[in-house]
């Protein structure tokens, strides 16, 4: 929790100005016994003999009165402070963690899971934003309250205060000792809810494959196991923290009883009068108001600091495989040399964390600017594998990677990024228009470099064909989440255009036109090839025709180089690509054997 505190340090006046009003209003507080004290003493018993002085009643009538009014306005105002407090310091906190988890690379965001990310980033974020809003209101002002009421008894009978000493200790036992038992018990509760999220998630985006195998009842069940065991962590810590209520009132009534039993025997030898009795019964009753809501309070700042733990722990999680922008400064010296190679794979391989196995291994070759590199293989194979380091999405485990000589860690990201232009497997459209989406490549494109986009990406046709909110077609048209009113080939021809907007330096396609018929694919190759500018393209496909006409064609083999080179000579010197290819030209392979005949 210490580590998140820094994000309170915009609220220093709001977390200082809240506690002080509510000492302000415990202060108040505390002097209601004694004017209760000297009603009954000086008003209702006037000097022990049973006669009243109304107008004392009234004076310390009105004394009260003044003393709720202020206490009202005291506790509104430090309420209002610590609330804004709490609220500022969960926004901070919450932009701080969505932030940093946008610069983690995948590697991290795998290891971590999406759905405890957004656990941490809503549940786990609200826990600590009211721990933070009890605190600032309650944190100094019940112990001042039960601290003062034990001193405020002192000054009235000594003997009888005693009993103070006695019980609050048995009572701060009770309150800790039940805080530390819970505290990793409220960790395990926030894990349930993860892998509850966790399910849910995947049962929403995965649903029609759910119903296509009907498999409804297997997934319900195992639904209800998870929540099952999170409303069992819920109901056993609860049942723990559920004991402190009553045992604190069994402590603080035990207590009244003796000090009823003591003040009786004091009052009968004349050492304290009846005011004074219940004045002492009176701070008793306040411990016991205050340690009720100190309980509550304990078990939400037990909760804030499991919760606090939780976030912390995304925060340690760092990216240890790139270099800062203090340290590429030297590395950067003289990297744009025409007598390296554009792209260079120096016998690189990755190994994801936590696999058993290299993906990829020993993978060594190079790409000149402006040139189309087709890569091929099985299921499995590693072909986004070796895409995803290009713009360092996973860091290299084994080699090196060279971009006009730099090594891409060091590389600042921005600077790298901003080069690449990816097209991932799934096709990923945000809810907005498509201008918007076209603008994540570039926000500041103009429409005719928008335009430009779209026809290269053959989907001018898309584009024209939705109608906007003023039912025209256009940049405007609207998107719903994920293209969900697209299709398939749509949705791709767009997210090729959001690449191309950028006009990007390497053009990554990761089989990315899977749903585009062979003419349109066709024409959207032709498209890319005539680019001004030299990109440099890799195309990842399952589909032969799609890299048949690339400068160099590499064919991936259980992670490893099964060979590279242009169509004409993988024929001849790749088993691998022969397979692939004759598998979906089978008529070659029969005019082949022929011709060798």
């Amino acid at each position: 929790m210490r580590k998140l505190m820094k994000y309170l340090s915009g609220y220093r006046k709001e977390s200082v100005l809240a506690p002080l009003f509510k000492l302000l209003e415990a202060f108040f507080e505390l002097l209601v016994p004694l004017v209760m004290a000297s009603i009954i003493d000086r008003g209702i018993n006037v000097n022990g003999t049973g006669g009243a002085d109304t107008g004392h009643i009234w004076r310390m009538g009105l004394c009260l009165l003044a003393l709720a009014v202020v206490g009202l306005v005291s506790s509104i105002t430090a309420q209002f402070f610590a609330a804004k407090a709490a609220v500022g310091f969960s926004a901070g906190l919450r932009q701080a963690l969505f932030d940093h988890i946008q610069g983690l690379d995948f590697t991290n965001i795998d290891k971590a899971g999406t759905s405890t990310m957004i656990t941490r980033m809503t549940s786990d974020v609200n826990q600590i934003q009211s721990g933070v809003n009890l605190v600032l209101r309650l944190f100094l002002r019940s112990p001042i309250i039960v601290f003062g009421a034990m001193i405020m008894a002192f000054t009235i009978d000594v003997k009888s205060a005693l009993v103070f000493v006695v019980a609050i200790p048995l009572l701060a036992v009770v309150v800790f000792g039940i805080m530390v038992w819970t505290m990793p018990l409220y960790k395990k509760v926030q894990a349930n809810l993860d892998r509850v999220l966790g399910v849910t998630r995947e049962n929403l985006t995965g649903v029609r494959v759910i119903r296509a195998f009907h498999q409804e009842e297997v997934e319900e069940g195992r639904f209800r196991g998870f929540t099952k065991a999170l409303a069992d962590s819920q109901i056993f810590v609860g049942k723990i923290s559920a004991v402190m209520n009553p045992v604190t009132y069994v402590i603080v009534n035990g207590a009244i009883i003796a000090l009823i039993y003591i003040g009786a025997v004091q009052v009968n030898i004349g050492n304290l009068s009846q005011g004074e009795v219940v004045a002492i019964i009176n701070y008793m009753s306040q411990i016991l108001v205050e340690l009720v809501k100190l309980a509550n309070l304990i078990i939400t700042v037990t909760k804030a600091l499991a919760c606090a733990d939780r976030v912390a722990g995304v925060f340690e999680i760092q990216n240890g495989n790139w270099m800062s922008e203090a340290e590429t400064g030297s590395a950067s010296d003289g990297a744009l040399q025409a007598t390296v190679p554009f792209l260079q794979f120096e016998h690189v391989s990755l190994t994801y964390a936590g696999a058993g196995a290299e993906t990829l291994h020993d993978i060594d070759f190079t790409v000149n600017k402006g040139e189309t590199i087709g890569v091929i293989g099985g299921t499995g194979s590693g072909k986004s594998s070796l895409v995803n380091l290009i713009p360092g999405f996973y860091p290299v485990t084994g080699g090196s990677l060279r971009l006009e000589g730099r090594d891409i860690r060091q590389i600042p990201e921005d600077e790298l990024r901003s080069r690449v232009g990816m097209v991932p497997q799934k096709a990923v459209l945000f809810k907005g228009t498509i201008r918007s989406n076209l603008q994540w490549g570039k926000p500041d494109a103009t429409e005719e470099e928008m335009w430009q986009a779209i026809d290269t990406a053959q989907a001018r046709e898309v584009v024209e064909g939705k109608k906007s909110s003023g039912n025209h077609g256009g940049l405007d048209a609207e998107i719903a989440q994920n293209g969900k009113n697209l299709s398939g080939g749509q949705r791709q021809r767009l997210t090729i255009a959001r690449a191309l907007v950028r006009k990007p330096q390497i053009l990554i396609l990761d089989d990315s036109a899977s749903a585009l018929d062979y003419a349109t694919d066709a024409r959207l190759r032709t498209a890319i090839r005539q680019l001004e500018g030299g990109t440099t393209t890799f195309i990842v496909s399952q589909r032969a025709s799609s890299i048949r006409h690339a400068d160099k064609i590499i064919v991936l083999d259980d992670g490893e180089m099964a060979g590279i080179g242009t169509h004409d000579e993988l024929l001849k010197s790749c088993e691998v690509y022969r397979e692939i290819y004759f598998s979906q030209y089978p008529e070659e392979r029969l005019n082949r054997r022929e011709a060798v005949r």
